[in-house]
């Protein structure tokens, strides 16, 4: 009997440790940025920004179905604004445009839970932890009219750094999918909803500034039982 029961228990941790795997690995892929402002009582437009990431992950699977997964990621976000003006000055008749590019260089800890549905498919839940380490606006105006019954046409272009005007923290929880091929290749997607906010108060300010974004990637995995 005892020689059963010990039988029977090398059985079941062979089979515990065969079904725990760990796996890393690069991963890169494409991010859609949203940034979303609002202050004195009303909301500011912001156009998406495409841009990207890339960066390395682990996995953690306990069995078949329960698995951890942490990255590290880098990725540019922000967003941009686009506006037309005319106005008269002096004189002068301008009309034109001006942009507005938000560049938040973002170091990202994302850190989920995932389900495998099947052998490939898996999705997942977590909490993005983002840091940004850089903010800059880069403004540019193209302007043109007359002035003292000349034309004229200019166009400017200023990058002013506001990393000193931003918190450095961006929490984003976020919900994904993912499908890994039999050779390790794998591709997935999520969506990252910004919950913090990322202006600081300034001045008796109570403005808010927040970056949601979607990621749509590919990587590969290393590693096995």
């Amino acid at each position: 009997m005892k020689k059963l029961l010990l039988t029977a228990a090398i059985a079941v941790m062979g089979i515990s440790a065969n079904a725990q795997e760990f796996k890393f690995g690069p991963k890169a892929g494409y991010s859609l940025s949203m940034l979303k402002a609002s202050g004195e009582g009303q909301d500011y437009k912001f156009d998406a920004k495409s841009t990207f990431y890339a960066g390395a992950m682990v996995e953690y699977k306990f069995n078949d179905k329960f698995a951890v997964q942490g990255e590290v990621l880098y990725s540019p976000i922000g967003g941009k604004q686009e506006e037309s003006v005319s106005y008269n000055i002096m004189g002068a008749n301008v009309t034109g445009t001006e942009k507005s590019d938000w560049k938040l260089g973002t170091v990202q800890i994302p850190v989920s839970a995932k389900y495998y549905a099947t052998e490939n498919l898996a999705f997942g839940v977590g909490l993005n932890v983002g840091i940004i380490t850089s903010a800059k606006i880069k403004m540019t105006a193209e302007l043109s009219g007359t002035a003292m019954g000349e034309p004229f046409s200019d166009s400017t272009t200023e990058t002013t750094d506001v990393k000193d005007h931003m918190n450095k923290l961006n929490l984003a929880p976020f919900v994904g999918a993912e499908y890994t091929l039999e050779n390790g290749l794998f591709f997935d997607a999520r969506y990252n909803l910004g919950v913090s906010n990322l202006a600081k108060k300034e001045d008796g300010e109570n403005g808010t500034l927040k970056n949601s974004f979607i990621q749509v990637g590919v990587g590969f995995k290393f590693g096995g039982n």
